[in-house]
């Protein structure tokens, strides 16, 4: 009987895969769009917890100190690391394997509790049609059910999933298109400045983090970055577009509905666009946005999933994780292996209710954005000469107040979390340094097969 070694089976299933399709500007451009926002859908919190001008203001120039920065720091590292793993590559490249290796479990577990929020807001907006899947065991069921067809749908490649972004993103869109046409001659300008009922009291923590967590993101396709095609050109023009195309989909949406509409700000809720389609135009078109808002979860859905599964196929790239990990399909050359664990984290995550999901992965997400500016700065001094297609055009000093303007606003977010949330990130972020050091130990005791890119580094040809 012939035994195998893992190295030899992994080399066999290799052999036996399908070359993965690179992906285009288009596509990676409505991926970026459904990685940050996929649509106004979930915006609707901000105006219920500040009141119109606050919200109107937050989604005006939150892009001007949070987006633009993250973003910038983006197109320059993904152009100049083209690698899939994205911010865990940097993180390694700037401070080494423990600090790569942490960077990968804050962003990979924010990604995916990320992820379990999509199922969840789809809900939210069929329970509207369906009352029956509002609560008890039929909830989780439908839960379930949609977690796992849409894991199925990633599974069969990544140019299918880049493709179904653009048609996701017109379709979800286009009801929110027609909403703003019929509510034009319905505006009053005088909504806009509106600070919000007397009696409500704003609630400022639920603002940011919904501000944050509608607004955050934009490096989260890095880890895609070794399947696009041309990825030193692709990446900063598909990050401009879809900035572009991000803003414009909540402000316009925003703009129409506040002006439209009288100020009932304890309706301003997840799920609240379909009523205000209703008010405005009549069922049909609350029919319409609910659609859209079910399209644009496929695409927020798909679109997180690739990121974490492909950060994983990229860990195991460096050496992280062991190369089992890293096995991707022989038909449709996705790393089954990735979209499975990630599948299975964000169901046993689903339980939770929408604002604290929302609260954990922006405390977690906080978290890996200050080690990623930290690595970008660092990269700068430590690798000033190395070849960069894309460059920030800032000096150091500049580099370091672009970098600490949002870094400010993560203090702030971090420290108005709840006692549940410091908790949990405590936990999580303490089981993802035992990973390190528990995977460092595998890799002693030859428990599972590693690649060793020590010497790749070494010789700055890491690819």
């Amino acid at each position: 009987m012939i035994q195998r070694t893992a190295s030899q089976h992994t080399h066999l299933l290799q052999q036996n895969q399908q070359p993965p399709k690179k992906l285009h500007l288009l596509p990676l451009i409505f991926l970026i769009f459904f990685e940050v926002a996929g649509g106004p859908y979930g915006e609707e919190q901000a105006v219920g917890a500040a009141g119109p001008l606050f919200a109107i203001l937050g989604f005006l120039i939150f892009p001007f100190i949070w987006s633009i920065p993250e973003a910038l720091v983006t197109a320059e590292l993904a152009t100049t690391f083209p690698g899939n793993g994205g911010y865990v590559i940097w993180a390694h490249r700037a401070f080494g394997p423990f600090w790569g290796s942490l960077m990968g479990s804050w962003k990979f577990l924010s990604g995916v509790i990320n992820l379990a929020s999509y199922p969840v807001l789809c809900i939210d907006y069929l329970k509207l049609i369906i009352p029956v899947i509002s609560s008890g065991i039929p909830h989780y069921f439908a839960v379930f059910l949609s977690t796992c067809v849409l894991s199925f749908v990633n599974y069969t490649g990544l140019a299918i999933v880049g493709y179904t972004a653009v048609t996701l993103g017109v379709f979800s869109l286009l009801p929110f298109v027609v909403f703003t046409l019929i509510a034009i001659p319905k505006i009053d300008p005088a909504r806009w400045i509106s600070l919000g009922q007397k009696g409500v009291k704003k609630d400022w923590t639920l603002f940011f983090n919904t501000l944050f967590w509608n607004l955050n993101f934009w490096d989260n396709a890095s880890t895609l970055a070794g399947e696009v095609e041309h990825p030193q050109s692709t990446f900063p023009k598909a990050l401009f577009s879809a900035g572009l195309l991000t803003c414009l989909a909540y402000l316009i949406p925003l703009l129409a509905a506040t002006g439209a509409v009288p100020l009932d700000q304890e309706n301003w809720v997840d799920g609240y666009f379909a009523d205000l389609a209703e008010i405005i135009s009549g069922k049909w078109l609350k029919i319409f946005v609910e659609i859209g808002a079910c399209l644009s979860i496929i695409g927020l859905y798909e679109a997180q999933l690739s990121s974490c599964a492909y950060q994983i196929l990229g860990m195991t790239n460096l050496g992280i994780l062991p190369q089992v990990f890293g096995v991707r399909s022989r038909h449709f050359g996705t790393p089954w292996v990735g979209i499975l664990i990630s599948t299975l984290i964000a169901l046993a995550v689903s339980y939770m209710n929408f604002s604290s999901i929302i609260s954990c992965v922006n405390f977690l997400y906080s978290l890996g954005m200050l080690l990623e500016f930290a690595s970008f700065l660092w990269l700068r001094k430590k690798l000033a000469e190395i070849e960069r297609p894309f460059r920030v055009p800032m000096a150091v000093p500049g580099l370091v107040v672009l970098c600490l303007v949002p870094s400010v606003f993560l203090v702030y977010v971090m420290a108005v979390a709840t006692k549940t949330v410091y908790l949990v990130s405590a936990l999580l972020t303490l089981f993802g340094i035992f990973w390190y050091f528990f995977m460092k130990f595998c890799k002693s005791k030859m428990w599972f097969e590693f690649k060793n890119v020590e010497e790749e580094f070494a010789d700055g040809e890491f690819d």
